[in-house]
């Protein structure tokens, strides 16, 4: 039997009034840690991301239009699928359109290496991707994706590149069985701001889930931090509203992003989303942050669902929405696990922090699970998979260097780009991480 540290076994007789109306104090000094770094099981890593092309007449073609700069992509966020039945393990990146010269912005790591790291392809394929916007029937620019238990991938493509709106922001759903589509919804106008939206986070409560349910009745939540809100879709209704007031939007004493002693300025609103467990006893809550806050909030999912309870715009359920905690410190992608433990990388110190949601967002609870100052520098994308074989659940990052990005310190002859993973009971109990 697998024995839990001491403390995320505490406070497990919380009632759910008591764990969402808890306010911890204000902020205190940084955390305390030792200097012993974890070892997470490095899987990918590139010094700068390797392209394929379905020739090599297309890969000289786009290099001499400009739309392919091997320096120009970043890597946002990471997702894996199991085949239900066995099969070869998929490994999916982003890489979002901040500018020109990004080929395509949603692929799978191939088993091809190059002399910089793995090559990765294009997915579903190069033609859905290669107008660079010209058809809006294709995809645009994919920040993060979602996949889902009957093995959707949820797929939120923000549709504009370098800030300039080529199509509308859309959810696009592929079946991974057999890479076709099933379902597209393009965002109406009065879900997002032209011209300032932009949409990078995506996550579907799935409603209908297996082995009796098919994954058709979701409600999916988006964040779209560049106008503070988040826009939430009833896939089975059709129809989408927008959440914005003070709780999405950023605090300005955490514009400023320091990592490994590096800044950048960057005032995102809310950004990173997750929900609580089925099967916990709790009300379950969208929980959430802005990037560019220490604030930990959350929603009730019945609230969000909701559409009557959003029609008076910023002042809309205002005294529904809870505060959780404070940080201190910004963190930017989390998840949560089946059981209640939440996962986030923090900028300060540089690792991965958990914290058991039946506990308060206090100091003495966010535990350090992982330190290493290199190769955790900014975790954008962080997933947790279940793996089939047995059950278990295996927490995915990928790391991007983001600050040296901003700041024009990135050196192509270092490693900048990692996708590195753990099991969840491995990281909760201290052990090491099978695979490292």
């Amino acid at each position: 039997m697998n024995i839990l540290p001491f403390f995320l076994l505490a406070l497990l007789s919380l009632t759910t009034a008591q764990y969402y109306t808890h306010r911890p104090k204000p902020s205190q000094p940084a955390f305390e840690h030792d200097q012993q770094y974890k070892k997470l099981h490095r899987v990918y890593e590139w010094k700068n991301i390797q392209y394929g092309f379905p020739s090599e007449r297309e890969r000289e073609e786009v290099l001499r239009s400009g739309r392919y700069n091997p320096d120009s992509p970043i890597p946002i966020d990471i997702d894996v699928y199991y085949p239900p039945q066995g099969g070869a393990v998929r490994h999916f990146i982003t890489t979002p359109r901040f500018g020109q010269g990004v080929p395509y912005s949603l692929a799978y790591v191939t088993q091809v290496q190059r002399e910089n790291g793995s090559e990765i392809q294009a997915y579903p394929s190069y033609d859905w991707h290669k107008t660079h916007g010209g058809d809006c029937d294709g995809l645009t620019s994919v920040y993060r994706v979602h996949i889902d238990a009957c093995g959707q991938m949820w797929i939120l493509d923000s549709g504009e590149i370098e800030f300039v709106q080529h199509c509308a922001p859309q959810v696009v759903v592929i079946d991974l069985a057999t890479n076709q589509l099933i379902h597209r919804y393009r965002l109406p106008e009065d879900t997002f701001k032209a011209k300032v939206s932009r949409f990078v986070t995506i996550l579907a409560d799935i409603q209908d889930p297996p082995p009796q349910g098919v994954c058709k009745d979701a409600y999916v939540y988006m964040a779209d931090p560049t106008s503070k809100a988040i826009v939430v879709y009833d896939v089975k209704g059709n129809r989408s509203w927008r959440v914005e007031n003070k709780f999405t939007y950023p605090d300005a004493r955490f514009g400023t992003l320091t990592v490994a002693g590096e800044s950048f300025e960057l005032l995102d609103g809310a950004l990173a989303l997750a929900i609580t467990p089925n099967g916990l006893g709790l009300r379950r809550h969208l929980i959430f942050h802005a990037l560019s806050n220490e604030l930990e909030l959350a929603i009730p999912l019945d609230v969000l669902q909701n559409s009557t309870r959003w029609q008076q715009g910023i002042s809309s359920s205002l005294q529904e929405f809870v505060t959780l905690g404070r940080r201190g410190v910004q963190c930017a992608a989390h998840a949560i696990s089946r059981r209640g433990f939440w996962f986030c990388g923090f900028l300060e110190p540089i690792g991965i922090f958990g914290w058991n949601i039946q506990t308060p967002y206090a100091r003495p609870n966010l535990q350090l699970l992982a330190l290493n100052p290199d190769t955790l520098q900014f975790v954008s994308g962080m997933k947790i998979v279940t793996r089939p074989s047995d059950g278990q659940e295996e927490l995915w990052l990928l790391s991007n260097r983001l600050q040296k990005v901003f700041g024009g310190t990135i050196d192509y002859k270092e490693i900048n780009y990692r996708v590195q993973r753990c099991d969840v009971d491995d990281m909760l109990q201290g052990r090491g991480c099978a695979g490292s």
